[in-house]
């Protein structure tokens, strides 16, 4: 008997919190079937995914390193998504966020002011918001398609930054690397503990997520931005304004992407290079759908996504797995994540056909 998907009268809670954890297993499992036809490992790497990154203290550092961008990235992103704003190109956004920071130590080489950082970070989030705003003017004022204007838009910052790092920000004593100067002492993040990666920038995407908690459950505005996307023609007719939802969700994205492209570059890499962002723009979209879209489900799904990619890391040496694993867990992740997420709100119905519709109704 065939079926259709029926819209379910309330969500339960239940449900919603099953839904991430079942795409975990689900993902899980599967990988665990992939690594078994490819004849890998499959306990040695379980073991490298979800326990290696706790097996000493470095190794959780690393995972918070990971796990400060992909925070910050994905609350801003879940901002416009729920409000149906799909920027899709947060990974450009950081890219400009961390070209524009890197311009202060770039052309202020020897300078050893106290102004440095905190100039590199209003840099980094303007940069971010700049590129931004190109795909929200875009929107508003031609309605062109959010979603490829900002995958677009990556491609362009890409090139940005690969003619920077061969051309004129290419550091001369750099052995031909395509990458700058390294930065100096006062354009740096103060480490959190001697002889780890981990920095002070942590602090950057727990403040945000607070705040982006305080607006979307406690602010009005954040109420108007919601409503704004979901229902445009009913927004309007309130007085909340469509094209300001897209303007602020956008902005939103590239403030933080441009924070968190700043962070990189003032914090573990020291310099801009071609690695910049690590794929951060793209994890996050995939933290933002496993957290909910709920600021505080986001903070879980950026640490495990987190474990995830430092897991990733030790499993390439000790299950010699290729660097693509770790993303085919990620599309397994956001794959199942959608389809659970779609009975949480949706249920089947048997659908029952004319002919077997006509003759009950003849007999009767």
């Amino acid at each position: 008997m065939p079926f259709k998907l029926q819209r379910r009268e309330h969500a339960s809670r239940l449900m919603l919190i099953a839904a991430p954890l079942s795409a975990v297993v689900l993902s899980t499992i599967v990988c665990s079937g992939l690594l078994f036809i490819l004849n890998k490992p499959v306990g040695q790497t379980l073991y490298s995914f979800f326990i290696a990154p706790f097996e000493n203290f470095y190794s959780i550092t690393e995972v918070f390193l990971k796990f400060g961008p992909l925070l910050l990235i994905a609350q801003a992103l879940a901002v416009g998504f729920r409000a149906k704003v799909w920027n899709i190109g947060a990974e450009g956004q950081m890219i400009v966020g961390a070209i524009a920071a890197s311009s202060v130590p770039v052309y202020f080489v020897d300078s050893t002011s106290d102004w440095l950082l905190p100039a590199m970070i209003i840099l980094g989030a303007l940069g971010g918001m700049a590129w931004a705003a190109i795909a929200a003017f875009l929107k508003t004022r031609f309605n062109a398609n959010e979603i490829l204007v900002t995958l677009m838009l990556t491609s362009i910052a890409l090139q940005l930054l690969y003619y920077l790092l061969l051309g004129p920000w290419k550091d001369p004593m750099g052995f031909n690397f395509p990458q700058t100067v390294m930065f100096q002492n006062e354009a740096l993040f103060e480490p959190l503990f001697s002889g780890v990666r981990l920095n002070t920038s942590i602090a950057i995407p727990i403040i945000f997520t607070i705040v982006i908690w305080l607006f979307m459950e406690r602010h009005f505005g954040g109420f108007k931005l919601v409503v704004g996307g979901l229902a445009p023609q009913a927004a309007t007719y309130a007085g909340f304004s469509a094209k300001k939802a897209v303007w602020v969700s956008l902005l939103l994205a590239g403030f933080a992407a441009g924070l968190a492209g700043m962070s990189e570059v003032a914090g573990p890499i020291g310099q801009l290079q071609r690695s910049v962002t690590s794929g951060y723009g793209y994890s996050a979209i995939i933290v933002a759908y496993l957290g909910a879209l709920n600021p505080l489900g986001i903070v879980f799904a950026a640490f495990f996504l987190a474990v995830l990619q430092i897991g990733g890391d030790v499993a390439l040496v000790s299950a010699n797995l290729p660097i693509s694993a770790v993303h085919v867990f990620q599309g397994l992740l956001l794959i199942f994540y959608l389809a659970v997420y779609t009975l949480v709100h949706y249920q089947f119905k048997p659908i029952r056909s004319a002919s077997l519709s006509a003759t009950s109704d003849h007999v009767t």
